[in-house]
């Protein structure tokens, strides 16, 4: 099972056990991300907000770090304007931890559905 979440602008796509690197997030212990599509072991892609809408994908946040340093050189011809800056991106690594498809089982939602 896999699913595709957007975390810092972009779309990952992630599996259990996966490491990947996402702009920063709080110094919280575990992160949920809402996904954006499912596919479960035997295929079947879900999409639709309705099957969507409690899903989660929950991950543990491993270690922060900062990514390459950038310069910025700001520069007008025949004006001695000239500025330099950098920026240097900070990122967290996090292992997703599961992938829940929906609140209640299966029998649950048979026993609703026979009942009414």
């Amino acid at each position: 099972m896999y699913a595709v979440i957007r975390a810092g602008g972009k779309q990952h796509k992630v599996a259990k056990g996966d490491i990947i690197e996402v702009e920063l997030v709080g110094d919280g212990d575990t992160v949920e991300y809402t996904p954006l599509l499912i596919v479960d072991d035997k295929g079947k892609v879900r999409s639709g907000s309705s099957e969507l809408g409690k899903a989660t994908v929950t991950a543990k946040v491993v270690e922060q770090t900062k990514g390459p340093k950038v310069k910025v050189f700001k520069y007008k011809n025949k004006t001695g304007y000239r500025r330099t800056t950098g920026h240097r991106q900070k990122y967290s690594k996090i292992e997703i931890s599961g992938i829940k498809l929906s609140g209640g089982s299966r029998k649950d939602k048979e026993e609703a559905t026979d009942g009414s």
